[in-house]
């Protein structure tokens, strides 16, 4: 049996950047840091910080763009994947998380949480990232659970 699993909770360290390719797939990078703290064998405290590299797809890479921003915490839950390239000459490699599901955290402004998001959620046109100074409104009445359709 084999097991290429990722989880990890960080902040974004850049806004993310969303592109197509030729196919018409939206593609949504961004890098998270993760940060370990521990005492050396003085006892003095010691923090690492790593950098990881995120890739998501489709309706997902949507939703990241459109809400996350530097600063803002993510959970990820993903695969492993290195891919190579040659460039003048010289072989690149790169290992990034590939993103099945990004769930908000916290926003760098105290903002609240939000759902995770899945891959394979299907696309819808015409959505926007609100601006800066806009807020989300979320509705007011209580949720009957009886109304849930899962």
């Amino acid at each position: 049996m084999y097991l290429n699993k990722v989880i990890l909770i960080g902040n974004l360290t850049r806004d993310p950047e969303l592109k197509a390719i030729p196919s018409g797939t939206k593609v949504c990078t961004f890098s998270l840091a993760t940060n370990r703290v521990y005492k050396d064998k003085d006892g003095k405290k010691q923090e690492i910080v790593e950098y990881h590299n995120v890739v998501v797809f489709a309706r997902v890479a949507e939703l990241v763009a459109q809400y996350l921003k530097k600063g803002s915490q993510a959970y990820v839950e993903g695969r492993l994947q290195t891919r190579s390239w040659e460039q003048n000459g010289e072989k690149k490699y790169r290992t990034e998380i590939v993103a099945e599901t990004v769930q908000f955290g916290s926003r760098p402004t105290g903002g609240t949480s939000s759902s995770p998001a899945k891959a394979g959620d299907k696309p819808t046109t015409g959505s926007s990232a609100p601006a800066a100074s806009e807020s989300i409104e979320y509705p007011t009445e209580e949720i009957n659970p009886d109304d849930i359709p899962f």
